[in-house]
């Protein structure tokens, strides 16, 4: 019976200073900083236009809106430029004259600047489309972290269509990427990005 009690009375101590080394001993790790993810770092490109070339430094001192899409797109494009474009028209004229918007086309094969020109009309006088060879187009959307690829469709008119990603990237007017809107956001809440971009020094 006294070896017993003995044992359990040990390994109740032991238990005891178990907790106590859990409890206080916490040893100095060294910090070692996280990585940070690399993110999109947008930048200057020139596309071609119908009206000649369009490069971003050539709207410095505006915010600029650029998209991401093409003209074949059946729903995503337009829901989005039909949106944004809302929410550009719902600005003070002042505001509206601080604000461009650039179309980008990853869709160069069909996109021509003279398509690209009566689709930006239809939307907005500020929407301005643009488009490059593929390899140009591919090297900007890379930068601005848009991604894009074709599907093969029977149905399609050219046997194609072309995923792609639907956030509006926002450029500060000094060129820098500092945000983007996202797809699906309604007018009301455009208008709300837009003016704290405005505003951000």
């Amino acid at each position: 019976m006294k070896s017993e009690r003995l044992l359990l009375i040990v390994a109740v101590l032991l238990a005891i200073v178990v907790a106590g080394v859990a409890v206080f001993w916490q040893p100095e790790m060294p910090e070692r900083p996280l990585p940070k993810a690399a993110g999109p770092s947008g930048g200057d490109f020139t596309l071609q236009a119908a009206d000649g070339p369009v490069s971003l430094h050539d709207y410095r001192g505006k915010l600029v809106l650029v998209y991401f899409g093409y003209t074949y797109c059946p729903d995503i494009c337009p829901t989005s430029l039909a949106a944004t474009t809302d929410g550009l028209n719902r600005l003070t004229p002042e505001e509206q004259g601080k604000v461009a918007m650039i179309f980008i086309s990853v869709d160069p094969k069909r996109d021509t600047p003279a398509r690209l020109k009566d689709y930006a009309k239809f939307f907005h006088p500020a929407l301005v489309g643009v488009t490059g060879t593929p390899s140009e187009v591919a090297e900007v959307a890379k930068r601005y972290g848009a991604f894009y690829a074709e599907q093969k469709v029977a149905t399609a008119g050219d046997g194609y269509v072309v995923d792609h990603s639907a956030d509006t990237y926002v450029v500060d007017p000094a060129g820098k990427l500092v945000g983007k809107i996202a797809h699906a956001t309604p007018p009301d809440q455009v208008v709300v990005a837009i003016r704290k971009y405005l505003t951000q020094p």
